[in-house]
């Protein structure tokens, strides 16, 4: 069975499958297209699935909409909505522009080949699901309303507060200097759940007209589409703190027990050596690697060749590279269909599954397919089969070719004419290398008697 990384553990766990596993995924904030770094957190999401399911696992995935209650500063209770500011900014009202990013994310997940989840709840649908549990913890004492409408988490209620992230309350220190901490809050370290206000994106509530904080939309949501104990929990580590410990503080306070089973996390993803930021001008957006003339799905096998708690540093040569092998397995599938059928590859099966269930070691498993691919033992249709069966988890559409007629890719005529010439010019080494590098973009090249053909 799976094996994953449990932050809160803080060690490989085998998850503990039934029946079903129950999943939860922090979703976008829809105030902007998704950069590729952002996408990165989805694929982990993808791969828990596609390896459970190969398991006969059924996989019942949730995934939030953030649409409201996100603040341009992720660890302030006061601030613009970053769907508000951005609204404002594009000249639209909130939920045009919130409807017209998440359609965005959509088409991005899609052509990534990441499976939709069963739910994807809208926080702005679902205010009544926060303003109860919200309810329901200043019932229990875990939280407190103030004079303004606001209501906070008392996490001094809530002993176990930090151990996703090892950040404990006997350690905190105030964010700002203490003469200007909150003084509407009992501690320093409590956060909003319910934050007054009037306008677009407000709601009336017992406390007062207003709208949620960020990390109860979490809770309620989960709780709602997954029940009050799920195995799985998945997001970026930068939500790992403060995020996911108020998120398990509020759901466990409400509950009583230990909600998630799993906490996991991936890692950062980085561009040039940078964190993708706009101050730095390394934003990348899927639309961008496309216009660039590669596959969408060269930025999932860029993501496959780094474990998922590895931060990558991702470059467009690194994008190139990996266009070019998916391209390069399309057409030998392709040609390998045309061969007599034959059984799997048990030995390189069982080797590659094994990979993805030691944590999602998936640069391991792209390792045998590579050897597989060279290995002239196997039989070709052997080979076929393989590389279909591992890319039920994979994801890179390595059947596409089959059937289609072949279209050279960008950069393949020029290669061709210049080996024409080099071979006329009796240039052997240059002939070689050239078919070397068509190689590397798929093209598989032939000498016959009447010159060179390709497939």
């Amino acid at each position: 069975m799976l094996r994953i990384y449990d932050t809160r553990a803080r060690q490989v766990e085998e998850i503990a499958a039934g029946r079903a596993v129950r999943m939860y995924t922090c979703g976008p904030t829809v105030y902007r297209h998704a950069h590729v770094g952002n996408l990165r957190t989805y694929l982990l999401s993808d791969l828990i699935r596609r390896v459970l399911e190969r398991r006969r696992v059924r996989v019942v995935a949730c995934q939030n909409i953030t649409d409201v209650g996100h603040l341009a500063d992720d660890t302030a209770d006061e601030g613009e909505d970053k769907v508000l500011a951005q609204a404002r900014a594009e000249g639209r009202s909130p939920l045009e522009l919130a409807r017209h990013y998440e359609e965005a994310f959509r088409a991005d997940t899609a052509a990534l080949n990441l499976r939709p989840p069963e739910h994807m709840p809208r926080a702005s649908e679902t205010v009544d699901l926060m303003v109860e549990l919200i309810a329901k913890l200043v019932e229990q004492g875990h939280a407190y309303a103030v004079p303004d409408g606001s209501v906070f988490f008392d996490v001094r209620t809530f002993p176990s507060y930090g151990e996703i992230s090892g950040n404990r309350l006997d350690a905190l220190k105030p964010a700002h200097r203490i003469d200007i901490v909150d003084p509407r809050k009992r501690f320093h370290a409590d956060w909003a759940l319910w934050k007054p206000g009037e306008g677009e994106l407000t709601w009336e509530a017992p406390w007062g007209r207003g709208f949620p904080g960020w990390h109860v939309e979490c809770s309620a949501m989960s709780l709602r589409y997954l029940g009050p104990r799920f195995e799985i929990h998945t997001a970026g580590i930068d939500l790992r703190f403060p995020h996911h410990e108020d998120e398990r503080a509020q759901s466990n306070a409400a509950t009583g027990h230990e909600v998630v089973d799993h906490w996991v996390h991936g890692e950062h993803l980085l561009f040039d050596g940078q964190k993708m930021a706009k101050s730095t001008g390394n934003v990348v957006l899927l639309s961008d690697v496309v216009s660039a003339g590669l596959d969408p799905l060269a930025v999932r096998m860029a993501f496959l060749e780094h474990r998922y708690r590895q931060q990558l540093n991702l470059t467009w040569d690194t994008l190139r590279a990996a266009d070019r092998t998916v391209r390069r397995w399309r057409s030998r599938v392709a040609e390998w269909a045309e061969s007599v059928s034959a059984p799997l590859s048990q030995e390189h099966v069982d080797r590659a599954e094994s990979a993805f269930d030691d944590d999602l070691d998936t640069p391991a498993a792209l390792r045998v397919l590579r050897e597989l691919e060279r290995d002239e033992s196997v039989a070709p249709g052997a080979k076929f089969e393989t590389f279909l069966h591992l890319d039920q988890v994979l994801g890179l559409d390595l059947s596409i070719d089959i059937g289609k007629p072949k279209v050279l890719p960008p950069g393949a005529a020029e290669l061709l004419e210049a080996r024409a010439r080099a071979r006329e010019s009796a240039d052997w080494a240059a002939s070689d290398r050239l078919r070397d590098e068509l190689a590397e973009l798929g093209v598989r090249v032939s000498d016959t008697a009447e010159g060179q053909t390709w497939a």
